[in-house]
């Protein structure tokens, strides 16, 4: 005789268990019945958050509030349906999707728009907004790992810096990559002269390099030439972490410096420079969420797709995508798209120039007033600057990064200010104060 659900349930005690499995009872009622002022006084909290942003100096973020204008971009966004159900920009943006609730077009469109800001061939150009600017290098190291062992059928070893920013650590680790550590010279940079003897003690192995482009404490850049000038001969991928550098740099008279390709003067043809870069977008454009912009060649690409394709079964979504995450936003596209524009150029263009500018006499005034610091620039692309510890009143107050620094072979505790749009002399002028003010 069949047993019903309501005596199987009780004779077994499970009634109890699915009682305690429902989410009101894993939440608990005292959770869901909080009084509404609780969650009043979170958002009172966040209410503050607005009048502290013009003091952050210690990282890489625009606290600048986007126009008006991208908010009603935004609301344009939503009357046709963005944001109100769900749309999916899985795959290749620039292949045909199955899904087509997708924001591909404007996905192609910002590639190719910041593509030839970069200098990529308008012929030979892919890419992808990720979700943020490890996603990109992501991306890049994993398109280089598979491109130089297609070509070698060895894996190769992945050569960076100890002043490259930390995802590229935990992303070697991820994609199971033995690294060679290259030293740095006194400004921070690779050690070209380090890195040929890292390549000639890994003879053997491809090599996948990573250059940063501003450095994450002390803003230095590597010498993508001087790299270039070592890889003669060898098989090899060169990816850029260009997160902060990267939006900037287009703007003023170091715009050559990311240059995709330049002019070969000896034979009136082109000269490759990199393979794949990565820019965020939420560091010098100011876009509110973490989201990153990654762009190779489409040769690199579809001699990529051609091998994760044996990896991958285009059943599904009728495609090969040739990306690693498979559902990505479609509303950062979308809204980021707001930020390639000609009046969108131009505006970063001056703030490029502000920046600079007050990295400039930030500096100066430091060297001025603060001598003892021993203040440090790294190069005039920078807009970062980096001195000894200051008071902890101070490191709180502007929520300093602060970490040690191998001064003369001692760990010397060491901080920075990184000199965004947002940092107006205003605000550096404050921050000059308060370094001179002592502990209470």
């Amino acid at each position: 005789m069949l047993m019903n659900r309501r005596k199987f349930l009780g004779l077994t005690g499970a009634s109890a268990l699915v009682a305690t499995c429902t989410p009101s009872a894993a939440l608990g009622q005292s959770l869901l019945n909080r009084p509404q002022e609780t969650f009043a006084a979170m958002l009172k909290n966040m209410q503050g958050l607005p009048q502290q942003k013009n003091m952050l100096l210690g990282y890489p973020i625009n606290m600048t509030a986007p126009p008006e204008e991208f908010f009603a971009w935004r609301k344009e966004l939503f009357a046709v349906g963005l944001n109100q159900f769900s749309f999916n920009n899985v795959g290749n943006p620039y292949a045909h999707s199955h899904v087509p609730f997708n924001s591909h077009l404007f996905e192609r469109e910002l590639i190719n728009r910041f593509g030839a800001v970069y200098g990529f061939s308008p012929d030979n150009i892919w890419g992808f907004l990720s979700n943020s600017g490890t996603d990109s290098n992501m991306h890049g190291l994993y398109m280089g790992r598979t491109l130089l062992k297609s070509q070698t059928g060895v894996i190769p070893k992945i050569y960076f810096t100890r002043e490259a920013h930390y995802s590229i650590q935990i992303l070697t680790d991820l994609l199971n990559l033995e690294w060679v550590v290259v030293s740095t010279a006194r400004d921070g940079s690779m050690d070209i002269d380090d890195l040929e003897r890292q390549l000639k003690a890994n003879a053997n192995h491809p090599a996948l390099v990573v250059a940063t482009i501003g450095t994450t404490f002390k803003g230095a850049v590597d010498s993508i030439e001087g790299i270039q000038a070592k890889l003669k001969g060898r098989t090899a991928y060169l990816h850029l972490d260009a997160a902060l550098f990267g939006g900037y740099l287009p703007h003023t008279q170091f715009a050559t410096e990311l240059l995709h390709e330049i002019s070969d003067e000896g034979t009136g043809g082109k000269v490759k420079r990199y393979d794949s870069i990565a820019v965020s977008c939420h560091k010098f454009f100011g876009f509110p969420a973490p989201a990153g912009l990654f762009i190779t060649t489409r040769a690199n690409f579809e001699t990529f797709l051609t091998q994760f394709g044996k990896i991958h079964d285009p059943d599904y979504i009728l495609q090969i995508p040739g990306t690693i995450t498979c559902s990505r936003d479609a509303v950062k596209p979308a809204e980021f798209y707001f930020f390639s524009s000609e009046a969108a150029f131009s505006k970063q263009a001056a703030d490029a120039k502000s920046m600079l500018d007050n990295t400039t006499y930030l500096l100066k005034e430091m060297m001025a007033h603060y001598s003892y610091l021993q203040p440090v620039r790294a190069n005039h692309q920078s807009n970062t600057i980096y001195f000894r510890k200051p008071s902890d009143t101070v490191v709180n107050r502007y929520s300093l990064a602060a970490m040690g620094i191998e001064v003369d072979r001692k760990r010397v505790p060491y901080a920075h200010v990184v000199v965004m749009p947002h940092a107006n002399k205003k605000i550096l002028d404050r921050f000059l104060t308060d370094l001179g003010k002592k502990e209470g």
